[in-house]
């Protein structure tokens, strides 16, 4: 149904009221009522605007858009973003936040009493110290994917979504890990991630009745998920429905190893320097550890350069000259021995995770994950580009995406892993039963 032309009135109206009384940024002219509608790609958005603050940034890298109606500023930096107590709140995202979420799902939530006990919890089952206690199942569950790749090399991808689906589900709910005969589960947690990052895109559309529905499904999915160990997860202060859907916020925290997996083909020397730095501090002769971590910077910077170079949003290359390059030694001095964290950053060197109060709350555990998983793999694999009948090598695209919504996953390619060893599963198998 079309709006009524007392509608587009008070519209036009409420748009130029704002346009007067407050001093808004330049920006790009719209259409009469509809603004900058059309003008907003609705895949990899961001690509425009960066055009635009070319051409409106005079200023400063910022400027406006008039999306029917609702002003939208655009700050095309990092260094903005510095004032988190009063801009952290968000917008009304009618259909991923209150009818896909029922309003309690943290990420999109109000900065409310609800979000404020949720953001509490989150905190304290998660900060640095408490995260910790997850290391000694993330490192047996990173060994155990590297069996369940040995099983089928061309289903890494899937191993290793597998293996991070099953650390959160045994952080967060307390299950035992799962295991390829629970890929249902796996198939719905990826397709509730991918329904809420869809949703939260301008233009997107559902029925309110299928996102009621969807709700309904989504809670009771969560509520199963914590009536299957024996303790339920019950946080302090919050409903029975709150403390899953708290819980549920986990899922959305997937460690990038795509990405590790695509920047480890295209770049062989990169992958050589990490094995040949976890060799020299771990052996060939033990797994990896955590214990290891502090002694592989070459292996940390890897992992930083994988989350900036292919984040879930764009890049900033005034923070990160040549973007497009992949270059761990950014991370590291001259010595290549130390850390180093570009400016801008919050001391993490990416914004994968966002700062300020509306930081990750998993980001330690995402971390973490992340670490063991990568060194795992580059002390068990090779990465190669695969050859097609011909001879041919089937080299990965590198710079085509898949836009999820919003986030950014790497088109599919090709990767061919052979082990370093013929060994592996034996050494395995003994450092987990011993």
């Amino acid at each position: 149904m079309l709006p009524s032309a007392p509608t587009l009135a008070t519209t036009a109206l409420v748009v130029l009221l704002l346009a007067v009384y407050f001093v808004l940024p330049p920006g790009p002219r719209g259409l009469p009522l509809l603004g900058n509608v059309f003008q907003v790609p609705s895949k990899m958005p961001w690509l425009k605007f960066a055009e635009w603050k070319a051409v409106y940034g005079a200023e400063g890298p910022i400027f406006s858009l008039n999306m029917a109606g609702q002003i939208i500023v655009v700050l095309n930096t990092h260094k903005e973003n510095r004032r988190s107590t009063i801009y952290s709140d968000r917008p009304r995202f009618i259909m991923a936040s209150e009818i896909l979420t029922g309003g309690i799902f943290m990420i999109f939530a109000n900065c409310g009493e609800v979000w404020r006990k949720m953001r509490r919890v989150a905190h304290e089952e998660f900060n640095p110290r408490a995260a910790e206690k997850y290391r000694a199942m993330q490192q047996r569950g990173a060994a155990l994917t590297i069996l369940d790749i040995l099983q089928d090399p061309s289903s890494w991808e899937d191993c290793l979504k597998q293996g991070t689906a099953a650390s959160i589900l045994t952080a967060v709910y307390g299950w035992p890990r799962i295991t390829y005969k629970d890929k249902s589960v796996v198939t719905r947690i990826h397709a509730h991630t991918a329904r809420i990052a869809a949703a939260v895109v301008p233009g997107a559309y559902l029925w309110k009745r299928e996102g009621l529905e969807w709700h309904e499904q989504e809670t009771r999915m969560f509520q199963a998920f914590n009536a299957k160990v024996r303790e339920k997860k019950r946080y302090h202060g919050l409903s029975e429905k709150e403390s899953a859907w708290l819980a549920g916020i986990m899922l959305c925290i997937s460690a990038s190893l795509a990405n590790v997996v695509l920047a480890l083909t295209l770049h062989p020397e990169v992958m050589h320097k990490a094995q040949a730095e976890i060799d020299a501090v771990v052996g060939r002769e033990c797994l990896p550890t955590f214990a290891h971590q502090s002694e592989l910077p070459y292996l940390r910077a890897l992992i930083k350069e994988t989350l900036r170079w292919r984040p879930t949003g764009p890049v900033d290359p005034d923070v990160f000259p040549s973007p497009e390059d992949f270059i761990p030694e950014r991370f590291l001095d001259e010595t290549g021995v130390f850390d180093v964290i570009p400016p801008d950053t919050h001391g993490m060197g990416h914004v994968n995770f966002g700062f300020g109060r509306r930081i990750c709350a998993g980001l330690h555990f995402a971390n973490q994950e992340l670490f063991i998983q990568v060194a795992m793999l580059l002390w068990a694999f090779n990465f190669e580009t695969p050859l097609d009948n011909d001879g041919v090598p089937l080299a990965p695209p590198k710079g085509e995406y898949i836009d999820a919504g919003i986030v950014v996953v790497p088109a599919p390619f090709e990767c061919k892993l052979t082990m370093r060893r013929t060994d592996i599963a034996t050494m395995i198998m003994r450092e987990l039963e011993g």
